[in-house]
């Protein structure tokens, strides 16, 4: 990212304090780059083999955290711990806006040797961020589910929330955006992905935005059993 770009995040970032946690700020890529493979070297549980696409920005990516330390990696292993043979392919690319995943989605799924049986949607946190409208991030979010719905893959929309601070207009039609997108398409909801750094601030980095290790892990836990019961 260009230093104008990260100089607004974090001049923002001094503005909203804790609200900034409700949106994962495009920085840097410590381990995105689309369609990455996760290795746990766990052995597989028994069973048929599921994949998983985790399509999302920084907040998949692992801004600033090693490969292993990512959302995607992590919930692998949560998964297999259930007794799920899983294996999630990484496809977080810091920055990504709604309209950004939009546009990469039909590359990322083209390029996979195996269509995936579960995706994982999780993006918003930017446009917020940066202020534009929820219209266009809900007209985005629905075309990525839509396609994800063509082409017969399960979805699981990672919710979110804005900032209190950017009014209640906008409040409301941002937050209405993830459950009637999962209703309209029967897809599973997280409600509100990054619940578990609101109010634990040992949980996110320096930054105040991106989760540290101990971070994800609390994500995952808090994500796993909609996951779990997305695949079963």
């Amino acid at each position: 990212m260009n230093s104008l770009i990260l100089s607004r995040c974090l001049q923002k970032s001094a503005l909203l304090g804790a609200a900034l946690l409700l949106a994962a700020c495009g920085q840097g890529d410590a381990g995105g780059a689309a369609a990455k493979t996760s290795s746990t070297g766990t052995d597989a549980p028994v069973g048929r083999p599921v994949l998983v696409l985790a399509l999302g920005d920084s907040l998949f990516a692992g801004y600033n955290l090693s490969r292993s330390e990512a959302y995607p990696q992590q919930l692998e292993l949560a998964l297999r711990d259930k007794g799920l043979n899983v294996r999630v392919q990484n496809a977080g690319v810091s920055g990504d806006t709604t309209a950004a995943g939009r546009q990469r989605l039909a590359f990322v799924l083209d390029s996979m040797t195996t269509k995936p049986d579960l995706a994982l949607v999780e993006f918003g946190g930017n446009d917020m961020l940066r202020g534009l409208p929820p219209a266009e991030a809900r007209k985005n979010l629905e075309a990525i589910v839509a396609e994800l719905d063509r082409r017969d893959i399960e979805v699981v929309i990672m919710g979110m929330r804005a900032a209190p601070n950017l009014g209640s207009r906008y409040v409301s039609e941002f937050d209405a955006i993830y459950p009637d997108l999962a209703e309209k398409y029967d897809a599973e909801l997280v409600p509100f992905f990054i619940e578990p750094l609101i109010f634990n601030r040992s949980l996110v980095q320096n930054d105040q935005i991106h989760p540290t290790a101990d971070g994800v892990k609390a994500m995952v836990e808090h994500s796993v059993d909609d996951i779990a019961e997305a695949l079963e």
